[in-house]
């Protein structure tokens, strides 16, 4: 199930809870799994190897770099992978007040991915360590450590979230550009486009191809003038024209300004030398 990490943030932000348990589980050859998972919600922390959790029908991979959340009293079904060697921790938590309502999150199956992180592991493992320590302060230890491990799934799912949408926005608008790139566009008009902001785009563009949108489609549109260039015989005018730049002066500019030389020359040059 798929959840809205920031909304996953208000609800703790806003809801009381409280840490019930910390479990270590390992595969053990002969124990039986339970079928309904306890009656407090938990967090799953895969370790090591994988195996497939299903909340009431739905399946769950666990495995490290995502964390798996399960409600209370759900109809629980394990899977194991053959020889495969599985290690998780299960923490427990009670909330309070308007958390218990139905459509809490509390009481929903979803799967955060977090990717690899380091930092996760590290707290995942002190908190087990603290929670088995006896006396008050270890008490208190669990409960604030608890908070900067789901600090930290948290940012590190929003921070995947976010790699993966620019990385998705990026192949959409390049290639509209490259379907499209003799119509006349601008920063503005493909932010209008594709209902996003215009600095967005500026910033997904520099971090997945270099340069901002501009000039990612003046190079499309050179490319594509060399391949008409070397494939024909049209004057420059029109193939200037052909990938979208109407002015046959500027068009020789930065076709000079990208290639080093000029389009005839660059054409009198695949003439000469075929090969």
């Amino acid at each position: 199930m798929n959840i809205d990490v920031n909304q996953l943030a208000e609800h703790f932000a806003h809801t009381p809870f409280q840490v019930k348990g910390i479990y270590r589980y390992a595969r053990i050859p002969g124990v039986p799994h339970a079928d309904y998972t306890d009656s407090y919600p938990g967090f799953v922390f895969p370790l090591t190897g994988k195996i497939q959790f299903q909340f009431n029908e739905m399946p769950y991979i666990l495995s490290p770099g995502k964390v798996v959340h399960g409600g209370a009293r759900m109809k629980l079904a394990k899977k194991t992978f053959h020889n495969t060697h599985w290690e998780y921790i299960l923490v427990l938590y009670e909330t309070y007040g308007s958390a218990l309502e139905g459509s809490s999150f509390s009481n929903q199956h979803f799967e955060l991915p977090t990717g690899q992180s380091p930092r996760l592991t590290e707290l995942i493992m002190q908190l087990w360590q603290v929670y088995n320590q006896r006396g008050g302060l270890s008490k208190f230890q669990t409960e604030m450590l608890f908070r900067d491990v789901l600090n930290e799934t948290l940012v590190s799912a929003v921070h995947r979230q976010t790699k993966s949408d620019s990385s998705t926005l990026f192949e959409q608008i390049s290639r509209y550009i490259h379907e499209n790139y003799y119509l006349n566009h601008t920063t503005s008009s493909l932010a209008e486009q594709f209902g996003v902001n215009r600095n967005r785009i500026s910033y997904v563009f520099t971090k997945h191809s270099g340069m901002g949108p501009a000039a990612y489609l003046s190079q499309y549109r050179i490319k594509m003038a060399k391949k008409i260039l070397l494939t024909s015989q049209e004057a420059i005018h029109h193939i200037a024209q052909a990938v979208g730049i109407h002015d046959a002066y500027y068009f020789s500019r930065v076709f000079k300004k990208l290639v080093g030389c000029s389009p005839a020359v660059y054409r009198q040059r695949f003439i000469n030398n075929p090969s």
